[in-house]
């Protein structure tokens, strides 16, 4: 692999993209399942659905909702999940060596997800990445979420990085529309969440990645800043 030259500041999804929390978010969904006299849902089956958000996850757990999952559901997986947060997942592979490799080469990163902020602000210590990832936006941080681009210009501007600087990394479609809409280099990490019908390739990325370690190669950053 040639030597990397990273863009100032590497931005990252959360769920899907750094962690792998689909054990945590099967935790929770097993939880309320089991107060409801539910045998447990299979990790595999919830998967593809995590980066989709808690309603769709609880939809998922519960198709006898049809997808009209109410607000106390909502509010009791949040509940749940915060008691299971960080207990079950871990960074994908190839997650610890990429933000090393770009805080070496003496660019930064951080974090716009559309976990709740106080969600996401318990994670990060239990990964060590409070005091290393320069800036974390939540999906409630702001008046806009994912795929809107607010999120990520905020980020740029809160770390004081040009637009023209920053690069984005994401596993859903609603990632690569933001990067595209804030004017950012977009990257799908293939390794993340996916329903059976997504198709990463038709969502207009500048570039793909099939696991986290791709990223150390120059190739995934052709075009970037």
């Amino acid at each position: 692999m040639s030597a990397v030259r990273f863009p100032a500041l590497v931005l990252f999804d959360l769920d899907g993209t750094l962690l792998d929390s689909a054990p945590d978010m099967a935790a929770t969904v097993n939880r309320m399942r089991a107060a409801r006299g539910r045998p447990p849902m299979a990790l595999e089956a919830l998967r593809p659905h995590v980066s989709k958000g808690s309603r769709a996850m609880s939809a998922a757990a519960f198709p006898e909702l049809g997808g009209e999952v109410p607000g106390e559901m909502i509010r009791e997986f949040l509940d749940v999940y915060e008691q299971e947060l960080g207990r079950h997942g871990e960074p994908f592979a190839g997650v610890a060596e990429l933000l090393a490799a770009i805080e070496a080469a003496g660019s930064r990163w951080g974090i716009v997800t559309n976990k709740p902020e106080y969600l996401a602000r318990q994670v990060l210590p239990k990964l060590g990445w409070d005091s290393r990832s320069a800036v974390l936006v939540g999906g409630d941080s702001l008046p806009e979420r994912k795929p809107h681009p607010l999120p990520l210009l905020h980020a740029a501007q809160a770390v004081g990085v040009d637009i023209a600087d920053c690069a984005y990394v994401g596993d859903d479609e609603r990632d690569i529309e933001a990067a595209r809409a804030a004017g950012m280099h977009s990257v799908v990490a293939l390794w993340g969440y996916r329903l059976p019908g997504d198709d990463p390739l038709a969502w207009g990325a500048d570039a793909q990645a099939a696991t986290a370690r791709d990223l150390l190669d120059a190739a995934a950053w052709r075009g970037a800043p």
